[in-house]
């Protein structure tokens, strides 16, 4: 009865979670926000054929965490790049992200998360699904920035979906 009433548990709670937040700490808005968390699920559970497993719960808590503090911090970083630097002394990047990531649903969260953070966007998926191609603003080590997303984006990711 519940699993058909909420296909998606998580996806039901995000959704409250970010309605309340968007809208303001009100009954109304958490009666509209649970509404829409058991409507939208359920609307489209066709096009979620297999659920998503989350492996590690508490480690979603500081991915966001840890994305939170990176966008703040790239806000800074960006703003300081164009108040204070020329767009031609910029050090723009394509770099190409080897994926150990398989789940469909991680590779998202990791290009979603790299393209909400100030100063780099997702461009690409390889069609084989094993590297990312990412343009970043302002990077004098490519390496070295390929190695960050993937200590401090991909290997949570890892744990949170795929471990």
């Amino acid at each position: 009865m519940f699993a058909k009433l909420v296909p998606h548990p998580l996806l039901t709670v995000l959704i409250v979670i970010v309605w309340i937040l968007l809208n303001g700490v009100s009954w109304g808005a958490a009666v509209l926000g649970l509404i829409l968390g058991i409507v939208v699920p359920r609307a489209t559970s066709a096009f979620w054929p297999d659920r998503p497993l989350v492996k590690s719960p508490l480690t979603i808590v500081t991915y966001a965490l840890i994305v939170l503090w990176d966008i703040v911090v790239a806000n800074f970083q960006v703003a300081y790049l164009i108040l204070f630097r020329r767009g031609d002394d910029l050090q723009s990047h394509f770099v190409t992200i080897p994926l150990d990531l398989r789940s469909p649903e991680a590779i998202s969260a990791l290009a979603g998360t790299i393209t909400m953070t100030p100063g780099t966007v997702s461009a690409t998926l390889s069609a084989d699904g094993r590297a990312l191609l990412v343009h970043c603003l302002e990077t004098d080590d490519p390496e070295k920035t390929v190695a960050e997303i993937k200590a401090r984006y991909e290997t949570r990711l890892q744990r949170i979906f795929e471990r």
